[in-house]
């Protein structure tokens, strides 16, 4: 095993050597023996497509940043990689790059070295943020989350079975647990709560009506909170969270290029931004009706005392949780004000800030590298991305004049490019003519877009301990 691993690694240094420009990608976990272990991942563009390969696991004796760093150089320096001149990029989930840490700390000994924040991570803390601004959103989680470890116990888990095979004829299926590190899987979470609704009510009300004991009163307190205002959050956020879902397994491809993902990221905010229509909020308030009904859940709540609004405050919004009123389940506006609108806003603006990246000579020059860009080889823009990588300025200029010709000869043809990636395999044959934008190419390539492979090489290690302590 020693040496088809050896002879593995061999030829991922080789062809990284060949590609000459690279990007690290870490991540640390825990093995079996709570040893911290750190995964190690080159990114390269090699032979016509962008490489993601694992490396190897170090034991991270020294969590902090001085001792990560003193690792990944040291390793990088074994295999003789040339990273002071060919690095260009560093990819963390944020949790290895804090402020003067790692990634501060390489780039003093590789200039070219930028960090790129894994997107994935950004994505999953756009919704940490935007749920934990809503009071109902926040509550609404702790509450699956409830009914997740409710129904996992022995007894009430095997009623739990029962029920759904008396009511649907396909297997029963299980609650999911929510994950605080994956919160765009909570969709899948979402859409089985939905599906199974009735066999989790009846559950609830069978276990009610045993009146045995903490159980019961567990089962009437979740029961009590199963209410209109519960199937809105469920409605809104399978909606949401399925749209996320959908870019967060996107932003996990080892394939993909910044270019792609910065397009991908524009193209979810535009779709949140047409939820935020009278018409998407119709279509939802009726699918939650629709759960209520079918659920024979009135939707009309106990009466309570209404609370006195401040005379001060009247003729304002106050986005506060202190002194907020509680949607009323049966006003359809009031859940569209302070639930529906609240948390589309606030996933908006934690997109904007944590994905806005106009401002970056990075992300603006890789856009202008991708054929299907506005910006494509729009030379102020190309420039300021080569200057960060002391590119010949005066070549590059001869080389994107002539592009341009080229591509625009091409297009005229039908042979359009679609990607940086189609673009810089187009340009490798003439890699001698176009020797500095073919350059650029590559490092627009090699940048990383998450640190998900490194995040897959932990399951590999999880199995590897495993039979190893088996032995």
């Amino acid at each position: 095993m020693e040496c088809l691993s050896e002879m593995v690694r061999e030829d991922i240094i080789r062809e990284v050597k060949e590609s000459e420009y690279f990007s690290v990608i870490a991540d640390e976990t825990k093995d079996l023996k709570k040893t911290e272990q750190l995964s190690l991942v080159l990114r390269y563009y090699y032979n016509g497509a962008v490489q993601e390969s694992f490396l190897e696991f170090q034991r991270a004796s020294q969590l902090d940043a001085a001792g990560l760093t003193q690792n990944i150089i040291q390793c990088l320096e074994r295999f003789g990689l040339e990273y002071r001149s060919n690095l260009v990029g560093q990819g963390y989930d944020g949790g290895v790059s804090n402020g003067r840490g790692v990634a501060a700390r390489i780039k003093t000994e590789a200039k070219h070295a930028f960090f790129i924040h894994c997107n994935a991570h950004c994505l999953n803390l756009v919704i940490v943020d935007a749920v934990k601004a809503v009071p109902e959103a926040d509550c609404f989680f702790s509450l699956l989350q409830k009914l997740y470890v409710y129904m996992s116990g022995s007894y009430v888990h095997q009623k739990w079975i029962t029920v759904q095979k008396d009511i649907y004829p396909e297997a029963p299926r299980e609650l999911q647990r929510l994950i605080d590190t994956r919160w765009a899987c909570r969709y899948s979470a979402c859409k089985t709560v939905m599906d199974r609704l009735p066999a989790i009510l009846r559950v609830l009300h069978e276990i009610d009506l045993e009146n045995s004991g903490d159980r019961s009163v567990e089962a009437r307190g979740l029961l009590a909170q199963i209410n209109l205002t519960f199937f809105g959050n469920l409605s809104t956020f399978r909606k949401i969270l399925g749209e996320i879902k959908l870019l967060s397994d996107v932003l996990q491809s080892p394939s993909l290029d910044l270019a792609k993902a910065v397009d991908l990221i524009h193209a979810l905010q535009d779709t949140l931004d047409q939820y935020r229509s009278e018409s998407c909020f119709d279509e939802l308030w009726q699918d939650t009706m629709d759960i209520a009904e079918q659920c024979t859940v009135a939707s009309e709540r106990v009466k309570r005392r209404v609370q006195r609004e401040s005379l001060r405050l009247k003729g304002y919004f106050v986005d506060s949780p202190i002194g907020q009123h509680r949607c009323k389940e049966d006003d359809k506006d009031k859940f569209k004000r302070e639930v529906f609108y609240p948390i589309l806003d606030h996933v908006h603006a934690e997109m904007e800030k944590r994905f806005n990246k106009t401002n970056c000579d990075i992300m603006r020059g890789i856009q202008a590298l991708n054929p299907k860009s506005k910006s494509f080889l729009s030379e102020e823009i190309v420039l300021s991305l080569a200057g960060l990588y002391d590119c010949d300025i005066e070549d590059l200029k001869h080389e994107l004049y002539q592009a341009r010709k080229v591509v625009q000869r091409r297009a005229g043809c039908g042979n359009e490019l679609s990607s940086v990636l189609e673009f810089t395999t187009f340009l490798e044959p003439y890699k001698e003519v176009f020797h500095q934008l073919f350059r650029l190419c590559r490092i627009a390539l090699a940048l990383p877009v998450s640190s998900a492979t490194c995040e897959r090489s932990f399951s590999v290690l999880k199995l590897i301990k495993t039979i190893y302590e088996q032995l």
